[in-house]
């Protein structure tokens, strides 16, 4: 007896998605709501649990298929599960150890990595079998392949290292063609609507970090004790931007149509990295919250990105977004907005620079910041003006305090 596999419901306004990869191969094990493939949305990725326990039967859509929602994928053959997957295991290994296929080592299979894994597996030349996962049920991610490899750069040079180091022939160059994953490729999208909705600017101001580094510095540990979790410059951030939106309402609205839609608060954007790329979940009610909830809410969002476990109601909606490019050593950038948001902050590596304080050079911890927004809903005035506060704010913590 049978049991299909189908496409879950994937969220308000989806109605289809692509197949990243299959989890399970036929012939293999498979327990009660194990996922058994991954599916990327324009979003985010999901995956699709077994709906009874059984044998992996029949793929009926391969990967790369674009499915709708409610398609039959795949089938669940009745079964012990103890017939292996195709060519994963020897017949000798069979018959010695029956039960090999369900324990496969998932993590070192080609079948389980995901797309931006196998480009870095290549990439930097790495076997993934000697790398140990972090992910989801020991899934390998980028951030495992990129750790291995820089260990692997790391290690002496073994000493046929001088043969190997010959010119490469002139001939097949070993190009690789990669299909866009469905989330590149609605993200390649968007960027350039918005280039091309918008009229798009950007304000440049630097921030001096002395005064957020110090209150770190002399509350760290006791922040982290009481709340559980560490005090990050985000939530510094995350209040100067409710304190700047809030004299500014247009940086924090949207223009539907004719209209301008007003917010009375704030759904913060935060974009995180991910295996996949970049993605952008969102704080909801921030102007609400204190520093704990919010770093608290930021870390929830980047575990769950580093485990693929975002979901569409993770992604959805959002006033104002903070890009934080200075974690990649990113000095200066012009983000580009989220629509239908009309502004985002970009953050920046900080850098001991000199500065005139006082009639006299100094050398002080500084960050460059950078708004851009929709010139058609946001004046100039409006924009500079709300970057000099959350510069200002930054610079002296105790405005967050007295709402100044």
């Amino acid at each position: 007896m049978s049991t299909e596999v189908k496409v879950p419901t994937l969220g308000e306004s989806v109605a289809e998605a692509t197949i990243g990869e299959w989890l399970k191969q036929p012939g293999e094990a498979v327990a009660l709501d194990e996922p058994v493939a991954s599916l990327e949305t324009d979003k985010v990725a999901v995956e699709v649990g077994a709906p009874a326990a059984g044998v992996m039967g029949q793929h009926i859509a391969k990967v790369g298929d674009n499915v709708a929602v409610g398609a039959v994928i795949a089938t669940i053959e009745a079964g012990t599960g103890t017939a292996p997957a195709p060519a994963a295991i020897a017949p000798a290994k069979v018959v010695e150890v029956p039960a090999a296929p369900a324990v496969a080592a998932p993590a070192t299979e080609a079948a389980t990595l995901s797309p931006a894994v196998r480009r870095a597996v290549l990439e930097h030349g790495i076997d993934p079998a000697t790398v140990k996962g972090s992910g989801k049920d020991g899934r390998i991610t980028k951030e495992d392949v990129e750790t291995a490899a820089a260990a692997k750069s790391a290690a002496p040079a073994p000493a046929v290292a001088a043969a190997v180091a010959a010119p490469a022939p002139s001939g097949d160059r070993g190009e690789e063609r990669v299909k866009m994953t469905r989330l590149r490729q609605t993200v390649a999208r968007r960027l350039k609507e918005a280039q091309n909705t918008a009229a798009l600017l950007t304000t440049f101001n630097d921030c001096d970090m002395s005064a957020v580094m110090k209150a770190r510095d002399t509350f760290r540990e006791s922040f982290e004790k009481k709340h559980g979790v560490r005090l990050g410059f985000m939530s510094f951030f995350a209040k100067a931007a409710c304190l700047a939106l809030k004299d500014f309402p247009a940086v924090n609205a949207r223009i539907e149509g004719d209209e301008i839609i007003y917010h009375p608060y704030v759904d913060l954007s935060v974009a995180v990295s991910a295996p996949n790329g970049l993605v952008v979940p969102v704080v909801r009610d921030v102007q609400a919250m204190g520093f704990a909830d919010i770093e608290k809410a930021i870390a929830a969002y980047g575990k769950k990105a580093k485990e693929g476990t975002l979901t569409m109601a993770d992604m959805q909606g959002g006033t104002f977004t903070i890009s934080n490019g200075g974690v990649f050593g990113g000095l200066m950038s012009t983000p580009i907005i989220n629509p239908p948001q009309s502004a985002v902050l970009g953050l920046h590596r900080i850098e001991d620079r000199p500065v005139v304080r006082d009639g006299q050079i100094v050398i002080r911890p500084m960050m460059y910041l950078a708004l851009s927004y929709d010139h058609r809903l946001i004046d100039g005035r409006e924009a500079v003006t709300a970057l000099k506060t959350i510069k200002e704010a930054i610079e002296d913590p105790t405005r967050l305090l007295i709402d100044l």
